[in-house]
């Protein structure tokens, strides 16, 4: 279901295809081999007096039959329905493999292989990740005072995941006094990590082991006491808060929090100012934080506020306060500060009022400065306030843009390290003085590639009139050469969910497309948060229709203004995205020549029900509860899978993970077999499992990019494009 990764990428293209015109669609289907055909076995579900059949529940397997080393009967029959999927893709795309290595090589090819991070500083050390030639994942490395000392490996990675078919390291957290790190490891691609401990002076490898963490560990100031949140072995919530003493078994670790609200998530950090251990409490509409004195890992926890529905906040310190983001009577949040032994709600003094149209997203303290994440109009923007004197804001110049706080440890510094970037503009990473207002370009992502200049490409950014009379932002980007001739083949990208946004951000990845007569756009739908909290809250529960009728509008928009035509429409989103791919191709299929749902959540009834599920307890605010019959009917009339009906679709690419813990495999598998059911067309319907990874695809640095070739060689094959 959730979806927090956004796709940032890299790529070289031929000039012989740049300007290539697109050609027509085929008039005659593509001769296809015979389809696999899964076995149906009828299972009724009841409740609410409504009886659904899914004949295809068989493909549901629990984590002990996939890990078990012998697979039973149900297991083996899903593998082997899993891989004929695979095989007859194989088979279908078999005349796009010279194209799909052709365009893995010019996406790769555009990255810089021997590429590094910039460095920041915390703590007398400069910190950065930096990948070796051909190597797939990053070594994360450190030089003490100047960038100009000898540099400290603190992992090698590409060493650490040799023999892994899939290797992720996160959570990296340096102990206090700089000689500790704890990392977390995923080798299974389940988001669930084992935290050890290393000595950066002796390069030993403690003998502490942490297992079925979120990845990330907290030391507290004493340079021995971590702290972690664990993750219930079936859900995947991350619902208990312990505390692990260096040379101790995690057997014995101390349970400090308990979530005993299964709607809820918990997790751990330290402030800023290293003063303080927090434990923060979510759900979709409440949070709860917990505070403790760093120095003190064997003190008792204090609450900030007691949670309340529909009271959110989050929690910085600075000084004698706390300054907390919150939506105490504002529906787009404001800033507050409370001092630190008076902190419930009723002390709460306003330092940002409420903005009906200024989304407040976040702050970042400074000893002179604060400094603000706003939304406006659908745009980021970046607040600079001193504590005493002018305020102003960072100017932008691009229609559509991303613009946001980067990393900023340090605290008594005038200097803000801060991201930009557009559909045009390569990833960059600026240094700007909030004093002189001078700003310094510290890197730009290189895209390597002598063809590739940012000139020749031109963006946009315009406003969609939905169905209902609101105005939906659509960012828009294209070769300036291209005809607006209604005939351009045209990608329109959606996602619609959680609140969260779908910012315009450059893509060298995406220049395999537009280098091809590609226009690519974004619908900024209902259900983030482009326009502030409300837009979010109009595409959510009994609203969520509006975050489809959206995108269909954004892609008749695209037809109705010339940039293209049905017949060379397409459509991409995943995970919720993929929600919103299986609606739309069921709200109106002839819009679309083809659709590419990655990882998509389209059973949503079903999982809705399953609380055995990772994230379903924590979604009912999301989606709603279908235990209630209300939400049942809204959800039911929606749920993709529940409401395939024969008739024609368009060509379909549906991409998943076997070990997927977000969406799991079964529900795009089961949506595959049933729209080859009851289809009544003869377009392209292809299933691809990854069938050693989970939700984000490879973890590999370079191998996730051969999975994009498939879906783009997909588009390209759909519009006659073989170069």
């Amino acid at each position: 279901m959730k979806q927090f990764f956004i796709f940032f990428s890299v790529a070289l293209i031929f000039a012989a295809c740049q300007d290539q015109a697109p050609m027509e669609k085929e008039s005659t289907p593509q001769q296809l081999p015979d389809a696999p055909a899964a076995q149906k076995e009828p299972h009724e579900m009841t409740i609410h007096g409504d009886t659904r059949v899914d004949n295809y529940f068989w493909m549901r397997l629990s984590d002990e039959q996939k890990k078990a080393s012998e697979p039973d009967a149900q297991t083996q029959a899903v593998v082997d329905y899993l891989n004929a999927e695979n095989a007859f893709t194989d088979t279908v795309m078999a005349d796009t493999r010279t194209l799909q290595d052709e365009l893995y090589e010019e996406i790769v090819g555009r990255i810089k292989q021997d590429d590094q991070s910039v460095p920041f500083k915390k703590d007398g050390y400069w910190y950065y990740s930096r990948y070796e030639e051909g190597k797939e994942y990053p070594l994360y490395c450190r030089k003490k005072e100047s960038l100009e000392a000898q540099e400290e490996i603190m992992l090698n990675v590409p060493e650490m995941a040799e023999g892994y078919t899939y290797y992720a390291v996160g959570g990296n957290s340096i102990s206090t006094n700089n000689t500790l790190l704890a990392f977390g490891v995923d080798t299974v691609s389940r988001r669930q990590y084992t935290v050890y401990v290393k000595n950066l002076e002796t390069g030993e490898l403690l003998g502490d082991q942490i297992p079925e963490t979120t990845g990330g560990a907290v030391w507290a100031n004493d340079n021995k006491t971590l702290f972690y949140a664990k993750k219930d072995p079936v859900t995947l919530r991350s619902y208990r808060i312990y505390k692990h003493v260096l040379g101790t078994s995690a057997s014995e670790d101390e349970l400090v929090y308990e979530e005993l609200d299964e709607t809820f998530s918990c997790y751990v950090w330290k402030s800023k100012s290293k003063d303080y251990l927090m434990i923060g409490s979510y759900a979709t509409l409440s949070s709860e934080v917990r505070y403790l004195d760093a120095s003190n890992p064997s003190g008792e926890w204090q609450v900030i506020q007691p949670r309340e529905r529909e009271l959110e906040y989050s929690v910085a310190h600075y000084d004698d306060h706390f300054y907390i983001v919150n939506n105490l009577e504002a529906k787009n949040f404001k800033l507050s500060r409370t001092p630190l032994d008076k902190t419930t709600k009723e002390h709460w003094e306003t330092v940002i009022a409420h903005r009906p149209n200024v989304l407040l997203e976040g702050i970042e303290i400074f000893k002179d400065f604060l400094v603000i994440d706003e939304r406006e109009a659908g745009l980021t923007q970046i607040r600079i306030k001193p504590w005493e004197g002018e305020e102003h804001y960072i100017e932008f110049q691009d229609p559509a843009y991303t613009a946001s706080v980067g990393t900023n440890p340090e605290f008594d510094t005038q200097v803000l390290r801060f991201g930009y970037t557009s559909l045009t503009t390569p990833n960059s990473t600026y240094s700007y003085d909030m004093v002189s207002r001078e700003r310094d370009l510290l890197k730009q992502q290189e895209v390597l590639d002598p063809n590739f200049n940012p000139d020749n490409y031109t963006s946009e950014r315009v406003m969609v009139t939905a169905d209902d009379g609101t105005e939906v932002p659509m960012s828009i980007v294209y070769r300036k050469d291209a005809d607006m001739n209604g005939k351009n083949p045209t990608l329109l990208y959606g996602y619609g969910s959680y609140g969260a946004s779908m910012d315009a951000y450059f893509s060298s990845v995406r220049l395999s497309l537009l280098d091809r007569g590609f226009i690519y756009a974004i619908a900024h739908i209902r259900g983030g948060q482009e326009m502030g909290r409300m837009w979010y809250e109009d595409g959510k529960l009994l609203k969520k229709k509006n975050t489809f009728t959206d995108f269909i509008d954004c892609g008749e928009y695209l037809v109705q203004n010339n940039y293209t035509s049905s017949d060379h429409l397409y459509a991409m989103g995943g995970s919720a995205g993929g929600l919103l791919m299986g609606a739309i191709i069921n709200m109106k299929p002839e819009l679309w020549n083809g659709v590419v749902a990655s990882v998509p959540f389209v059973d949503v009834v079903s999982t809705m029900l399953d609380e055995t599920i990772p994230l379903t307890t924590g979604e009912f605010d999301e989606w709603g509860n279908p235990k209630d019959s209300v939400y049942y009917e809204y959800i039911k009339s929606y749920s993709p899978y529940d409401n395939i009906e024969a008739k024609d679709y368009p060509n379909l690419l549906v991409t998943t993970g076997y070990w997927d813990s977000q969406v799991q495999y079964w529900e795009p598998a089961k949506w595959v077999a049933k729209l080859r059911e009851l289809k009544t067309d003869q377009n392209l319907l292809l299933l691809k499992t990854n069938m050693e990874a989970g939700h984000g695809g490879a973890s590999g640095r370079f191998q996730r990019y051969k999975e994009v070739a498939l879906e783009y060689a997909f588009l390209l094959k759909l519009e006659g494009i073989d170069a």
